[in-house]
This record gives structure tokens, sequence and C-alpha cells, in this order.
């Protein structure tokens, strides 16, 4: 007989105790905050990957272990973090392993164990993420809602069959696409349900989902319509959208006869005479555009408001509140989470303080006409808060034909630009706020004065600074109301 085998190492799967067989159970599909408790709890009590077994539905030899008490949290490369809720949804039972074996070798001296592409587990654990990745997408792009009929209240449902338990991971999308409609996705393993919050509930089944309605002869003549037979390539085609999914889709439905009919439209393309371009004459295109261009404020408004946001995710547009000719605007940055929901500028924490503010200089709200560069909310999802986040130059440039149309109408006679972002707008510059604080040309025919934004008083950490701050911000205040008298 050989020598007997020493045991591992920490950094291999070993651990100061090499008995006992530690039963984790979880729930079935992606359970990814049974996993982050119990792999806390186990990493705490020095249990090596060996002495688990992780188990979802089927139960154990061993029996399941009882304790859920939550351990420390655990200092993790950032690499590790984003891959573990990437992989908790692939339907392979060893899934749970797999990442706790990672976790251990992490936290036992190989911090640059994701770096290390040819390590097996890594290379296992990337290729788990990678087809996450693609059903996500698959989803993403393959799920059609229909429309129920015969209720009262508008409602769709579409039919799904993942490959892996991505349900959770999904449903956001479609409540960040599909915000303003009251929908449900079902799939063979759970449901999911948006009527103004979002639920989950039990598996659906295929004849739920209506065969079809109206508005897909629409979207069948659309796909026809910009079918290019020219550019055929039917193993492209099986790749990207495997056949699975065409019961689903009801673009598919018309597939075979362009296919059929795909090589005589091709050559019938090529045996066409050439055509010239049109082309316009630029005189009257100027003056069209001119037409075009809207006579008021309302019309203005009612343009921004009907725009699609050019980062999805806001609620609605968010106009501009005031009198047009007000001797004083503000402009700020961009909406807020309050002021999204409910389409006025201002009324956050942030409005609110600009509000008090206003009033200790002497300047009525009410006869202000206050606005944002941009006009739609840009947030970053954190459970079910919505973070600010902060515009990027393109987008500032996207929004500022509007802002320079607005400020036309109103006509005020000063500009007081809140913050940054609101400078970039009116001069197309990055310019420090502190440097230039007070007066400021625009080069437009009204007067201007920078100031900060009422937000950076909210983020000042100390009471003192605060205070202090929020003082000469009123005094700002006063002086551009003097400016405008």
């Amino acid at each position: 007989m050989g020598e007997p085998l020493e045991n591992p190492s920490p950094a291999e799967g070993g651990g100061r105790f090499g008995g006992g067989i530690h039963v984790i159970s979880l729930a079935p599909g992606a359970d990814l905050s049974g996993f982050r408790t119990a792999a806390r709890r186990l990493i705490a009590a020095e249990i090596p990957p060996k002495n688990i077994v992780w188990q979802t539905e089927a139960p154990s030899l061993f029996g399941a272990e009882s304790g859920s008490v939550d351990g420390p949290p655990l200092r993790l490369p950032r690499a590790v973090t984003e891959l573990i809720p990437m992989v908790v949804p692939h339907r392979d039972s060893e899934r749970y392993g797999l990442l706790y074996a990672l976790l251990w070798r992490v936290l036992h001296g190989e911090r640059a164990l994701m770096d290390v592409l040819s390590d097996p587990l890594v290379h296992r654990l990337h290729r788990m993420r990678k087809a996450i990745g693609r059903d996500l997408h698959k989803m993403h792009a393959f799920l059609r809602f229909r429309r129920v009929p015969g209720e009262g209240a508008e409602r769709f449902v579409a039919w799904f069959e993942p490959d892996h338990h991505i349900l959770g991971a999904a449903a956001p999308f479609f409540v960040d696409r599909f915000r303003g409609l009251t929908w449900s996705i079902l799939t063979p393993e759970g449901s999911a349900h948006w009527d103004g919050t979002l639920h989950f509930g039990p598996p659906g089944r295929r004849e739920d989902v209506p065969e079809g309605d109206g508005f897909e002869a629409g979207w069948r003549d659309y796909y026809e319509s910009t079918f290019n037979p020219a550019r055929l390539n039917l193993d492209a085609m099986r790749a990207e959208m495997p056949r699975k999914y065409w019961r689903n889709m009801p673009e598919t439905a018309a597939i075979p006869a362009l296919v059929r009919a795909a090589s005589a439209r091709a050559q019938a393309m090529i045996e066409k005479e050439p055509t010239m371009p049109v082309k316009r004459d630029p005189v009257r295109a100027v003056a069209k555009m001119a037409q075009d261009e809207p006579d008021s404020l309302e019309a203005l408004n009612a343009i921004i408001a009907r725009s699609e946001p050019l980062v999805p995710g806001a609620t609605q547009a968010v106009l501009g509140e005031g009198p047009v000719g007000a001797r004083i605007a503000f402009v700020g940055e961009q909406p807020g989470d309050q002021e999204d929901r409910q389409g006025k500028p201002f009324v956050g924490p942030a409005g609110q303080l600009l509000s008090r503010a206003l009033e200790e200089a002497g300047i009525d709200r009410g006869e202000a006409y206050l606005t944002n560069a941009v006009k739609h909310f840009k947030f970053t999802l954190r459970g079910k808060r919505r973070i600010h986040e902060k515009p990027t130059a393109g987008e500032v440039s996207h929004y500022r034909w509007w802002l320079e149309k607005e400020l036309d109408f109103v006509a005020p006679k000063l500009v007081v630009a809140l913050g940054a972002t609101a400078v970039l707008s009116l001069t197309g510059k990055q310019i420090p706020i502190t440097r230039a604080r007070g007066p400021a040309e625009f080069g437009r025919p009204f007067a201007g004065f920078i100031t900060v934004h009422p937000s950076y008083l909210l983020r000042l950490p100390d009471e003192a600074a605060k205070a202090a701050a929020y003082q000469a911000f009123v005094d700002d205040l006063r002086r551009a109301n003097a400016l405008a008298a």
C-alpha cells in the first residue's frame, strides 16, 4: 500500500478541522442571499470546502444544518464580488461548492486568484458566468409580451424558458423598459409580476399566454420590411436566435417564406437599375427646420415631454416651472428621485433647501423660473433605492438645445447656474465653481451668475462647514437678486 495522503493546505481546500460533514440547504433556483449568509458563517468557523455538502431540492443523506446565524462580512476583491451573483443563477448543481472553494482560496492567501485564468476553478467559473450572460441576453432579446384579452385594465403576459435560474436577475431590465405597463413573465420555474411594484410568484404555463394580439401583425410587417435578402446567413441566424425561442416570437412566422424568396429578391435587387439619390434643396431644408421649431414655451415643453430619455429608466421628463418673463431663472443639473416621481423641478431635499435659501435671500420662488440642464433622471439602482448618477458631458450636450430655447422663451434678466453641470450647459466649458463663483458671462442676452448646487450643501459631513457654506449660498442669492434688479 502507498503512503497515506497529507491533509490539503487551506489554499487547496483544507482547514483546521478535518472531520465532520456540514450540510447547507439553500432554496431552489438562485439563492444568492442564502449562499452569502452560509458562506460568511462557514468561513468564520473555518470549515473547509471538502467538509461541506451543498443541497437545494434533493435531501442529503446527512441531513441539513438548521443554523442560520450570519458571520462577519467578507473582505473580497471586487472581481470576486462581481462574479458571485453572475454564477449563482447557473443550473450546475456544483455552483455553490465551486464558489465557496473560490472564497476559501482567496481568503487563505490567493487574493489575485481571479487573474489566473489558467486555474481550472477560475476557468470553469468564468465559463459559467458567460453562460449566464448569454442567457440574460436571449431573454432580453427574445421575450415577447402579448396583451391579455377581455380584461378591464390593460395587462400583458409573456412566456419564456431560460436555460438557467435568471428570472430574478432579468426582471429589473423589463421594469426599466416597460415601467408604465402592467405585466407578468411566466417561466417553468417561477413568475415575475409588475404592477408598480415587482414581485415573484409560482411557475406558470405556456397555455396561460395568449397566442397573439393585434400588435403582432404590425410587428411582422415591420420585420418583413427590414429583412435584407442579400445578407441572409442561416448559420448566423440560428446561432443568434435558436429555434427553441421561435414559438414565442411573432416575427419568426414570416422567416420560412422570407428565406424561400431571398434568392429571387436578391437577384432582382442586382438587376434593378441604380437610381441617383434625391438631392435636397438646402434653402428649403433650412426653411422647413425653421417652420418645425416650437413657437412657444408650451410647444417646446410638449416636444420635451414626448421625447424618450437619453438614458433609459426615467419615469418622465421634468419640465421647467415658473412664469414667462421671470426676472431670475435658476438652472440646476438634472431631476432627482422625487422630481422624477412628481414631474416637478426642485421638490426633493435639495429643492427644499433651495426654497429656504431663496426666502432668506428675499426671492419669491413663485416669481422665479426653475429648470434643469438635463430633463430626465439618471440613476443607478441599489436594491430598491434609485441613486442619482451625474450626467456625462455628452448627455448635457444632448439636452443643451432644449435649455437654450427654453431660456429664449422665458427671457429672464439674469440666469443663475447652480453647479458645474449647469455651467457646462450654459457655456459649453468645464469651469470649476470655486474659481468662477459670482457674476458671469454666458454669451447670451441675459446676465449670468454662478454658484453651488444646493445638493452640494447636503453632502457636507461637518455641521459647522455646512452652516458656513449655506450662509455663503444665501449671500450669493442676495447678490444675484440685486443684479437682476
